[in-house]
């Protein structure tokens, strides 16, 4: 009787939850999914309370079918749920989870319906010892329940990461309910287990389900009466859940349960095992709800600064925390997140925001938060003339203050003035953040664990942090104003370069158009202003294609080749177009995996640099050979040379070139073509007796 009564009200407790939920917002994914998952779980406690009400076996095996018709709906609809439920990026998650949660809804449905015949073997046996139906399970319903074992785990590790993910408010908000869905299905895991070892479903199993689900259900009405809309958005990375604890507890799992059911009968204690087990879940499950408590936490902390007699903060283990948490940081957003998280988990406050000066010096713009994420953010209507009040009062502050009982009557009449600034915008304490005599941002918090104030002593390492954290925002601000300043010197230093050599084949053109009109009848003359055309319009391609390498990624068209028959095609085509005395030195090499038409680039540029910087009768050479590995492509040459500051300071820069009509882009491209291939470029030079540029291609199999 007692059976039947817990699964009504678990069936009506899971709809009443599904109802309030879409009446929030049914428009919401995770709102949708969640109710459906609920209605799935109140079908089958309903199927389950008609299930105990059966006399006959016949009786008996229809309800147990219609029920695991409803439990086949549960592992696809709540994984789910654990993938979009606080998640961000959830379209993402999902999509690269496509296929589990194709075969996690697919195969137990499948399993119910098309092989449902060899869902369950034969009739049921009734123990009268524990009063309960035992159904042998076919090879359909034991995939069915090693499917829903593997979703639970599933479930179970999604669920982990996003808790694991939450700090302050988020976490006081999601907790209930990562444990109330993870805890039934922890459950479901155990009995599953149990079918499985023993290949049987025990009816007596069902009484641990349902008890489970009443229990869930309550700590989900916990959780949706704090957060009735679930937008707690955390954005997770896709990879694969590596380090999930779930995996471990289930596989210890599985190792004890064979362990305990033996001893069991062999203590001929079968009758109370399960019900001694729920008991156990359920302290367990308590045991969760303490340890995941602030408010425990905090008063632990506090019974050993009172009893133990030690300063609240050890100042050399905060300090080091920082540090760790802000070294490796380099962006203004990801140094804001790190220290809110930080101070969230150091003073047990939920709201803590980090606010920054928006440029012109009158408004904020949120930097990190544990109760904003961007997406909820963007929707919250901040008051503008709240906020500019409030950075007006700040600017004038040096210490943190308390808005609502705190000495200053300013403060007071503040928050009174725009409570329902400070109350959306989660602002009780407020610490200026200042860095050399400037208001660079704002930290505040609100929702202390317990409703305790904020002591003199958390002001003193707040104001602590809040120095330090100012200090990085405004080195980080200044680099980035610096970034912005070398962006705007180079632009004018390649509109420099660009402006000039434009400028001289305008003025080319220019006076070949003032002399066409009176030299047109001159077929010399049209000859030369052809070829003058044709000149200029070169020369403004090679600039412009000069210009697009720069932010073109190399592409690399890799292909097996033989070095030295490239240099003989490159020598051929060249036909004579070199001043210099071009000469070859080629030795046996081993092929090469290259893309042969950027090193082609590259040699090209090498030879034409160097017929550039030779007089005439000037001599180029070039080698090839093969050690330690190495490829070596050589190109030396007896020319003008180069000296040694301009080797180590602009050498392999663009923009930084020897030549008067050169604008430097040619050998900074080179090393980029050559380090894609995981080569380098080494060169030798002296003034007046020639350079030589060795190229080192690797030797690799593929």
């Amino acid at each position: 009787m007692i059976n039947t009564f817990l699964s009504i009200i678990a069936a009506l407790f899971s709809l009443f939850l599904a109802g309030w939920v879409l009446s929030r917002d049914w428009r919401s994914f995770v709102h949708r999914v969640f109710a459906a998952g609920m209605i799935a779980l109140a079908c089958e406690a309903v199927f389950m309370a008609l299930s105990f009400r059966a006399d006959f076996p016949s009786e008996m095996l229809w309800w147990q079918h219609l029920r695991v018709g409803a439990t086949a709906f549960l592992p696809g609809t709540w994984l789910l749920f654990a993938l979009s439920f606080g998640r961000e990026n959830h379209k993402e998650v999902m999509a690269k989870w496509r296929w589990v949660i194709l075969a996690v809804w697919a195969i137990p449905i499948s399993m119910v319906t098309i092989f449902k015949r060899s869902f369950f073997e034969g009739n049921p046996v009734f123990i009268d010892i524990s009063s309960a139906w035992v159904f042998p399970v076919g090879w359909s319903g034991y995939v069915f329940y090693l499917c829903f074992l593997v979703g639970g785990v599933l479930i179970l590790m999604n669920l982990e990461r996003t808790l694991r993910a939450s700090t302050g408010r988020m976490r006081w908000q999601i907790k209930f309910m990562v444990l109330g869905v993870g805890g039934f299905f922890a459950a479901r895991i155990y009995t599953g287990g149990q079918t499985l070892l023993f290949n049987s479903l025990n009816t007596e199993l069902n009484m641990i389900n349902v008890g489970a689900l009443v229990v869930a259900d309550i700590l989900v009405l916990r959780s949706v009466w704090r957060a009735p809309l679930f937008n707690i958005n955390f954005y997770l990375s896709q990879s694969i859940l590596y380090n999930s604890i779930s995996v471990l507890i289930v596989g210890v799992y599985f190792i004890v349960v064979g362990l305990v059911a033996k001893l069991a009968t062999y203590l001929n204690g079968g009758q109370a095992l399960h019900f001694q087990i729920f008991f156990v879940f359920l302290a367990f499950l308590g045991l969760a709800v303490l340890l995941l408590s602030d408010r425990l936490r905090e008063k632990m902390r506090r019974f050993i600064i009172y009893n133990f007699k030690r300063p609240k903060y050890d100042y050399r283990k905060e300090w080091t925390s920082f540090a760790e948490e802000t070294a490796s940081v380099m962006e203004i957003k990801d140094l804001c997140a790190a220290v809110s998280k930080m101070i969230a988990k150091t003073l047990n406050v939920l709201s803590v925001t980090i606010w920054l000066m928006e440029e012109k010096q009158e408004g904020l713009v949120m930097g990190g938060s544990t109760v904003f994420s961007e997406a909820r953010f963007q929707n919250v209507d901040l008051a503008k003339k709240g906020e500019a009040e409030l950075i007006r009062a700040m600017q004038q502050q040096l210490e943190p203050v308390d808005l609502e009982f705190g000495e200053n009557s300013w403060a007071a009449d503040l928050q009174r003035a725009y409570a329902d600034y400070f109350e959306e915008a989660h602002i009780r304490y407020c610490v200026p953040l200042i860095a050399g005599g400037n208001l660079v941002g704002l930290l505040t918090l609100d929702d202390r664990v317990g409703d305790e104030t904020i002591t003199l002593e958390d002001f003193d390492l707040l104001k602590t942090i809040a120095g330090q954290t100012a200090a990085n925002l405004l080195n980080m601000q200044l680099a980035g104003r610096l970034r912005q300043m070398k962006e705007m010197e180079a632009f004018q230093t390649v509109s420099a370069f660009i402006m000039h050599d434009f400028k001289n084949l305008a003025s080319t053109l220019s006076l070949t158009m003032q002399n066409l009109p009176m030299h047109f009848d001159n077929p010399e003359f049209r000859k030369d202003a052809v070829r003058i055309t044709q000149q200029s319009l070169t020369k403004i391609n090679n600039i412009c294609a000069g210009l697009s390498s720069l932010s073109q990624k190399i592409d690399l068209k890799r292909t097996k080749i033989d070095l030295n028959e490239l240099v003989a095609n490159i020598f051929s085509s060249l036909n004579g177009g070199v001043k210099a005395s071009l000469t070859k030195d080629l030795r046996p090499l081993a092929k090469l995996f290259i893309d042969p038409e950027q090193v082609r680039k590259v040699l090209t540029n090498l030879i034409q640099n160097a017929n550039e910087a030779v007089k005439n009768g000037g001599e180029i050479q070039v080698s090839t050979e093969q050690r330690d590995g190495w490829v070596i492509l050589s190109v030396s040459d007896n020319g003008c040379g180069m000296s040694k500051e301009f080797i180590e300071r602009s050498l392999f820069r663009p923009f930084k070139t020897t030549k008067k009509q050169g604008m430097g882009i040619g050998l900074f491209q080179s090393k980029m073509i050559i380090e894609a291939h995981g080569g380098r470029i080494e060169v030798e030079s002296e003034e007046g007796r020639g350079t030589s540029f060795r190229v080192f291609l690797p030797i690799a199999e593929k």
